[in-house]
């Protein structure tokens, strides 16, 4: 027992005293990065924009992973990535269309995708200032196009109005001027009237005078028969 508490008590001090020997561990095989699925840039999803055509989005980021021939209005985009000095990647993109337009884009499945780099951080904050610059270019011009519509929808409505208005005086001045034909009609049927009472009345008047005059002549005969008959029938003693 006292030769093993010994052996014990001197362990460390003999190890010390020994040379130290090279390291022997077996040398660890090399294991490459194995990418399965789609290989994404968080880059190019951020440029995925509403309203996109599926050409469009395959141009961008490729084609999907998974199109299901029931439902070929979603895209999955789907990668499980085992890397060899990096942490593995597992992340699913859920795209969504509405016939041809890209309606939906579902990126919480993209966490474990890598972070913009400062080339792609700069290259991505330019590209956000485009769109807003553009954004607002456009916004501008959509302002204007409203504001000269509202303006040709105030003319058109102000020359509705007068078009209106010049119809209604027309429309006046037409009825005053049936009135004024009406009533001058009016008058010349009671002038014709007139006249042509005048007239019947003279027609009359010289068919009485007519009558008149034949008549006196024919008394005027009647007398002149009458004396000569008398004379006629004088006796010879009264021509003395």
């Amino acid at each position: 027992m006292n030769k093993l508490t010994l052996i014990v008590f001197l362990l460390p001090f003999l190890s010390a005293c020994l040379p130290k020997m090279p390291d022997m561990s077996l040398p660890t095989l090399y294991r490459g990065d194995i990418h399965q699925g789609s290989v994404l840039e968080r880059f190019k999803i951020n440029q995925l924009k509403l309203g996109m055509s599926k050409a469009q989005v395959q141009n961008l980021i490729g084609s999907p992973s998974i199109i299901d021939p029931f439902h070929n209005n979603q895209w999955d985009y789907i990668n499980h990535s085992t890397l060899h000095k990096k942490n593995d990647i597992h992340y699913r993109l859920v795209l969504k269309f509405n016939d041809d337009v890209l309606t939906q884009v579902n990126t919480t499945g993209i966490g474990s995708l890598s972070q913009l780099n400062d080339k792609e951080k700069v290259a991505e904050k330019k590209r956000i200032s485009d769109e807003k610059a553009a954004e607002k270019t456009r916004l501008s011009a959509i302002k204007l196009a409203q504001e000269k519509a509202k303006i040709e929808a105030e003319r058109i409505a102000q020359e509705k109005v007068r078009k209106k208005a010049l119809e209604i005086a027309q429309e006046k001045a037409l009825g005053k001027a049936k009135v004024l034909e009406q009533e001058h009609q009016e008058a010349r049927l009671k002038e014709a009237k007139a006249l042509e009472q005048r007239h019947i009345q003279g027609e009359k008047a010289t068919e009485k005078a007519k009558a008149d005059t034949i008549r006196m002549a024919k008394e005027k005969i009647q007398l002149l028969k009458e004396k000569r008959i008398q004379e006629k029938n004088k006796p010879w003693y009264q021509f003395w």
